[in-house]
């Protein structure tokens, strides 16, 4: 697996690559988190089979803060970038694979009319506009720490650890490290962009989409709500249906890694063979 560097547009990217050469697949992280939470699916079964590219957005992991940023950090911010990524690297028809605030970013690149062979997300509930948040996402404190600028270390935990399952025991010294490295500028840029609606209505991108999505969800995820993905109108829906992952929370790439490995292989399978 490769650490590597670009530029997309004046904006230092970081980025893994594993030795893979089958069908490209773009990871795209969370808020306050990094390209290395897919480090074992990149370095496993999975990157070796798939050309797998896994991106860090501005102000995270060891990409540059953004160099505009009063729309840097932001959905529309981020896709722009995620796009001139894609172009450079050769990516433009992978599946994108997008984890909370990744799988918002890859809703909004979803909005152009080519691109992507298919889209998976999760822990990311499309919305419309502001006034749908309080239904999207669960009521919790530690939901806000994800907006706030300055974030100590009991925080940065507090947050890390609603990303799992209720009453998981794994680690979160990584994620813990990923939040407290991340520009804080980021948190607060984001917070700032979706309260002045500066994002497209998700509602309507799945709705329209032509391309297959497949949207999975933690059955233990703290922070959304299954009862709202599931009223929702998604037409290209992969299996007509929710893939629910039992024993995970709102990070299932690293709670039930192998689950979540199978569930992603099968559907970039499905999608190159056109199901």
């Amino acid at each position: 697996m490769k650490q590597q560097q670009l530029t997309v547009s004046g904006q230092r990217i970081a980025y893994l690559e594993s030795p893979g050469t089958g069908p490209v697949v773009l990871f795209v992280h969370g808020n306050s988190s990094s390209s290395g939470v897919w480090e074992p699916l990149l370095g496993g079964e999975f990157g070796a089979r798939f050309r797998c590219l896994a991106i860090d957005l501005p102000g995270h992991g060891r990409s540059g803060p953004a160099v505009r940023s009063e729309d840097g950090y932001s959905l529309p911010g981020y896709a722009a970038v995620l796009a001139g990524f894609a172009r450079l690297t050769g990516a433009e028809g992978a599946v994108l694979v997008g984890w909370s605030l990744g799988g918002h970013v890859v809703l909004e690149a979803a909005a152009e009319p080519a691109g992507a062979a298919g889209f998976v997300v999760f822990g990311a509930p499309p919305v419309s506009g502001a006034a749908d948040f309080g239904r999207a996402f669960l009521p919790g404190p530690a939901l806000n720490i994800g907006f706030t600028g300055e974030v100590d270390a009991e925080g940065a935990e507090a947050y890390a650890r609603s990303f799992l399952a209720p009453g998981s025991a794994l680690p979160v010294d990584d994620l813990v490290a990923d939040i407290l490295a991340t520009d804080g500028a980021a948190r607060t840029g984001l917070f700032a962009s979706l309260g002045a609606g500066r994002f497209t209505d998700e509602i309507g991108i799945v709705g329209r989409l032509d391309r297959p999505l497949a949207v999975l969800h933690g059955e233990g995820d703290q922070l959304v709500s299954l009862e709202y993905l599931r009223g929702l109108a998604m037409p290209t829906l992969w299996r007509g249906a929710l893939q629910v992952i039992p024993g995970g929370g709102h990070a299932p790439h690293i709670e039930t890694p192998g689950v979540f490995a199978e569930l992603v292989g099968r559907f970039v399978r499905e999608v190159g063979e056109g199901k």
